[in-house]
């Protein structure tokens, strides 16, 4: 069943229990209005009887009316009667006539004093103390129950009609506020990966469908971004995995034509250069993989200050690190080394003489700083350096440049630990990176 079918249900069937319900109190509301006002009719009459027994007037024969009237006195026995009213046998029994007397009712059937319909059945006291009298008036129920049945068989005709009536416009209107839906449904359906830039038609109400096709059209602008994002990655990993292959690829093509004068040592260490590169390239493009899947799954109290002489310790001279003591910070120990090796690697490729490397802690955060005195980056390409595979032209060259992945793994690590990355210049003139993560407390 479809989502319009079963709105269209559920309305339809919350109308008909409230129809139902309030067929119901209306069939017993208007039943007991009508005895109310027979009950009321009925002490009328009890109380014009109760005056002729108090004024001595008490004839046998009571004046006719479409009622039953009976006197009965203390020992059960009746002293006066309407027409077509027993005068011998009393309507109730001694008990049912101190109930009525005491203003309950009761119901009689109609059988009992030739009648065609039940009778309701009222007392009234009349009478002294030394010769108590009740009254006894009986009403019968047949224009009770007729007017009960004409309404109760008219809602029988109505309620279905009525009910009917909501379903078909219940049908309509869902169907009217579902269309946007189906519009939507269709746009998604016509969207492919072969169509950029393709969005899902907006309702013009300002409502919740509006919002939604707003939402999800801001989702496909960032899909595409993503696999505009994605696709440029992969055609640039393609390039870079093809440049360290097609050199080690040409220079064994080489020795292998000209055998004899080949220098198959030299061939050896430059096509170990190539793998190496290519080896570094697949390290950092593993990385990054794991680290598009999300935050890192392990974490560690990581001393940043231990880190940072571990790298610095790798670098022969040159290299000199500045910090008070141990800085401890949470995330995954191999990538934030990783950070700090990419980011001193960068500055030794560039300074002139020296590198600083910085480990400080500045109001409950952990501030990683690198500089140089090199040439330094000028500050429009400061944002675009952390771009995957981005190099500016000073590095392209194949030895002396990387494979514009250091900054891009940078600053994905630190943000995907809760950081922030940002370069600025350096007291030097060259370059200073500054990495930010929260401090752990001991």
């Amino acid at each position: 069943m479809g989502l319009r079918a079963r709105l269209t249900v559920v309305a339809t069937a919350v109308v008909a229990v409230g129809l139902l319900a309030g067929a119901l109190l209306l069939v017993l509301a208007l039943r007991a209005a009508l005895l109310g006002g027979l009950d009321d009719a009925a002490r009328a009459r009890a109380r014009d009887v109760a005056v002729l027994v108090a004024d001595d007037r008490l004839p046998a024969t009571l004046p006719a009316g479409s009622t039953l009237v009976q006197v009965v006195d203390g020992a059960h026995r009746v002293r006066a009667t309407s027409p077509g009213a027993d005068r011998l046998v009393p309507l109730l029994d001694p008990a049912g006539v101190q109930a009525v007397r005491s203003g309950s009712t009761r119901d009689l059937a109609g059988a009992h004093l030739a009648q065609d319909c039940t009778l309701r059945v009222i007392g009234a006291a009349a009478g002294t103390s030394a010769d108590p009298l009740t009254v006894l008036v009986a009403s019968p129920l047949a224009q009770v129950d007729d007017s009960t049945r004409v309404v109760r068989r008219g809602l029988l005709v109505g309620v279905p009609v009525l009910l009917a009536v909501v379903a078909a416009l219940a049908w309509v209107l869902v169907g009217m506020v579902l269309r946007p839906v189906a519009q939507l449904r269709r746009g998604a359906a016509e969207i492919s990966e072969t169509v950029a830039g393709r969005r899902l038609p907006v309702p013009a109400a300002r409502d919740e469908l509006h919002r939604l096709a707003t939402t999800l059209n801001d989702m496909l602008d960032r899909l595409d971004a993503s696999t505009t994002r994605q696709r440029a990655f992969v055609a640039d990993a393609a390039h870079e995995l093809r440049s360290p292959l097609a050199s080690a690829r040409t220079q064994l093509e080489v020795v292998l034509a000209h055998p004899v004068g080949a220098d198959w040592p030299e061939t050896a260490v430059d096509v170990l250069t190539d793998v190496e590169r290519l080896a570094r390239l697949v390290d950092d493009l593993l990385l990054l993989a794991r680290t598009d899947a999300g935050p890192p799954a392990l974490r560690a109290d990581v001393d940043l200050t231990a880190v940072a002489a571990q790298v610095v310790g790798r670098h022969e001279a040159g290299v000199t690190l500045r910090a008070d003591g141990a800085h401890i910070v949470s995330g995954d120990p191999t990538a934030l080394a990783r950070v700090v090796a990419n980011l001193v690697d960068n500055a030794v490729r560039h300074a002139r003489e020296q590198v600083v490397v910085g480990v400080r802690e500045v109001a409950g955060e952990v501030e990683l700083s690198v500089e140089d005195d090199g040439p330094g980056i000028a500050e429009t390409d400061r944002a675009r350096v952390f771009e995957r595979f981005t190099r500016l032209d000073e590095a392209r060259g194949r030895d002396a440049g990387g494979s514009g992945l250091g900054l891009a793994i940078a600053r994905d690590v630190v943000v995907a630990h809760g950081g922030s990355i940002r370069l600025d210049t350096s007291p030097a003139g060259g370059l200073r990176a500054v990495v930010v993560l929260a401090a752990v407390r001991g």
